[in-house]
């Protein structure tokens, strides 16, 4: 390692993952800079970080992200949900905040590398970098970083990569750590939204065949595939969501398989493996309903952006919205949003 590669940024929360990041790096003979990321004023999170950096002996700055990431994420999160969309504010995230960010600065301090506490692995081809996923299976996050970019790749490092989340907690006494999408605080989906917008209110709920069942609290609250909430009758779920003239579809979850998914939006690190390879999955959730599924990819006209996906196993519930991961074996080799599907 040559003296001028020898600096890495990390983005650091003063949390679990992030401080044996540092200890993995430093193993690694990496001088590490620490880079806490406010993206929502925690006052806590930052005075956390800034003593657990003080405490380990590693040099820590702060970056306020709240502008931008109130730009890029939280308003994203509100308009898709009012427009009857599931999107995914992680993946946006460390699309345009966090990664973004760490290099913008890493720049700035004339630092080459840069790093974070996720659980992924980098895979190089040649010239080609793709995210691959973490040894430890149950805490991999490779489903979120898609969008990273071969520029991002080329300098990125993964001292978790192959870490168990198990060894990690064995550490630290305070085993705590934060779940969940970090601008909520804990609250619902709903509730929060409509503290931000007035673009929605009460409607009907019909059934297949256009007949009104009930009335729902406002789109927000409802997702594809709900079976509970304000309105939605026992025995049905969520298969359609109407932004446009505010009305819930329910029917039988039967109704919610899908053969063909179209996915906009994309990032793909090499666009003939994607359209040529016979053994590329899909995952359409980082965990729950749908596991990696075997998918014939095809080009949707000229688009680079887009494609269309046949599934040889139907996928329950998908969502406008939702994000895509093409992946071969432990590679991503692309991802992105679906738009349709039928």
């Amino acid at each position: 390692m040559t003296n001028d590669q020898r600096r890495v940024l990390l983005g650091f929360s003063g949390g679990m993952d992030s401080v044996t990041a540092v200890g993995r790096l430093r193993d690694d003979g990496y001088d590490v800079v620490a880079l806490t990321i406010d993206m929502i004023g925690d006052g806590a999170m930052i005075d956390r970080a800034r003593d657990r950096a003080a405490q380990i002996g590693v040099e820590w700055h702060v970056y306020d992200a709240r502008a931008e990431f109130k730009h890029s994420v939280i308003d994203y999160f509100v308009d898709e949900y009012c427009l009857g969309r599931t999107p995914a504010p992680c993946t946006r995230c460390n699309t345009t905040i966090k990664w973004r960010i760490l290099e913008r600065c890493a720049d700035e301090m004339n630092i080459w590398h840069i790093a974070t506490g996720h659980y992924f692995n980098i895979c190089r081809r040649g010239e080609l970098s793709y995210v691959a996923m973490a040894d430890d299976r149950s805490k991999d996050q490779s489903y979120y970083l898609w969008g990273l970019s071969q520029q991002v790749l080329r300098r990125a490092v993964t001292p978790m990569g192959g870490v168990y989340k198990s060894d990690v907690r064995r550490n630290f006494a305070d085993k705590s750590e934060s779940m969940g999408i970090c601008f909520l605080r804990g609250e619902r989906y709903g509730d929060y939204i409509r503290r931000r917008t007035t673009r929605f209110a009460c409607g009907d709920i019909v059934d297949m065949a256009g007949h009104v069942v009930g009335r729902h609290a406002g789109i927000p609250f409802y997702t594809i595939g709900q079976r509970r909430g304000d309105g939605i009758p026992d025995g049905l779920c969520v298969t359609g969501i109407d932004a446009e003239a505010n009305r819930l579809i329910v029917g039988n979850k039967n109704d919610l398989y899908y053969s063909t998914v179209y996915v906009a939006g994309c990032n793909v690190v090499d666009r003939e493996e994607l359209l040529s390879a016979g053994d590329v999955t899909i995952k359409i959730r980082g965990i729950g309903r749908n596991p990696q599924l075997p998918v014939e990819v095809f080009a949707v006209g000229n688009c680079e952006a887009e494609y269309g996906v046949r599934c040889a196993d139907p996928v329950w519930a998908p969502a406008v919205g939702q994000p895509v991961v093409f992946y071969r074996d432990d590679r991503v080799i692309g991802g992105g949003v679906i738009a349709a599907f039928r």
